[in-house]
């Protein structure tokens, strides 16, 4: 009942729906309906809609979905059915990556004040090591920025960001390497992909410059769009949501439209639900309880979650060098979801948990 390449949901005008499609009984062993192109099968849906002081979940099985008529109401069907074609399809190559299985962004901070690794490469030397070391350990993105977004930092100007990101990206990009600009701002975007880089990567989700969604458009390049409530100045005093699930869901239903809008392939684009970027660690923990209902959107998944607060909370308040162990865990959960790419500092060891699993996974079908 698939068809092969639909396109995003939210694209062919479904946003701010009443109901949301989220695929339960992720499976290895090819056991249901294909999830995204990728190892997981779902045999089962949940549908997700709004309800005063809270949220309403229904079960369905994949039957009801079967057949031209589909088993579901006239009025459940028009919304669902566009969102379970979208969940079987597979997702295109990213800037030449296939997304058959969970792929690692490695993260290189070319700034003085990032919150994990701040000052530790912002020379360029420091920079193209790292960013070269991360490739060789396995990211099959290096994710270059020269602006931290941390919550409560300040903008950098985009002058000082070129000067930090482009030698870097220039060197990375020689190599071979497919780089990605981690910036908000069309002018450091443009820079970039001159420089080399083949991925737009923007916390505003291509909002925060009127210029930039233009800019994705004419290069024909894809775009992570991330979602991040208010500013880094602001998005954490206190963060709220009517329901973070769902006002995430609707939220890049609208940001798609507007994409597709400006003139971006829906192909292209790739969501990341902004793990801590105005969200409590409750709101955090419900998205990525949640994570895998985002694939009904019919675009690849990036999260980025890899030493956050919310691991320290949700364990034992380790330091930022101390939350190894629970940026692994969460990226596992991610593989196990269908995520297509996880951003991540610590390449080697996140893709040496990744390979053990997926053999694992596969050994027991």
């Amino acid at each position: 009942m698939t068809t092969p390449t639909p396109s995003p949901a939210s694209a062919r005008g479904l946003s701010s729906q009443p109901a949301r499609l989220c695929p339960l009984g992720l499976n290895s062993a090819g056991e249901g309906e294909p999830l995204a192109g990728g190892p997981l099968a779902f045999s089962a849906c949940e549908v997700l809609t709004r309800k005063l002081g809270g949220r309403r979940v229904k079960r369905l099985a994949l039957t009801q979905f079967a057949g031209d008529g589909r088993d579901l109401a006239a009025g459940l069907a028009t919304v669902l059915g566009p969102q379970y074609d979208a969940l079987s399809a597979p997702r295109a190559p990213l800037a030449g990556i296939v997304l058959d299985r969970p792929r690692l962004m490695g993260i290189v901070n070319v700034t003085p004040d990032s919150f994990s690794d701040g000052g530790e490469a912002l020379a360029a030397e420091a920079a193209i090591a790292r960013g070269r070391a991360i490739a060789a350990a396995g990211a099959a993105i290096v994710d270059v920025g020269g602006e931290s977004t941390r919550p409560g930092s300040e903008p950098v100007p985009a002058m000082v960001q070129i000067d930090r990101v482009r030698p870097v990206i220039e060197a990375l990009a020689s190599d071979g390497l497919v780089v990605s600009i981690d910036s908000r701002s069309a002018e450091v975007m443009a820079a970039a992909l001159d420089a080399g880089a083949r991925i737009v990567n923007d916390v505003s989700a291509l909002s925060f410059d009127p210029e930039s969604a233009a800019l994705v458009a004419a290069r024909d390049v894809p775009a992570v769009l991330m979602h991040m409530q208010g500013t880094p100045q602001s998005m954490q005093q206190n963060p709220s949501y009517d329901d973070v699930v769902l006002d995430l869901l609707d939220y890049f239903s609208e940001r798609l439209e507007a994409c597709v809008t400006a003139g971006i392939e829906p192909a292209r684009l790739v969501l990341d639900p902004g793990i801590g970027f105005g969200k409590t660690v409750e709101h955090n923990v419900d998205l990525m309880s949640h994570i895998a209902a985002f694939h009904a959107l019919g675009c690849a998944l990036l999260v980025g979650i890899s030493r956050k607060s919310t691991i320290a909370r949700l364990s034992d308040d380790a330091t930022v060098e101390r939350r190894l162990g629970g940026s692994i865990a969460a990226a596992l959960f991610c593989a196990a979801r269908g995520v297509q790419l996880i951003r991540v500092h610590d390449v080697a060891e996140t893709l040496q948990a990744l390979d053990v699993w997926t053999a694992f996974a596969q050994g027991a079908k």
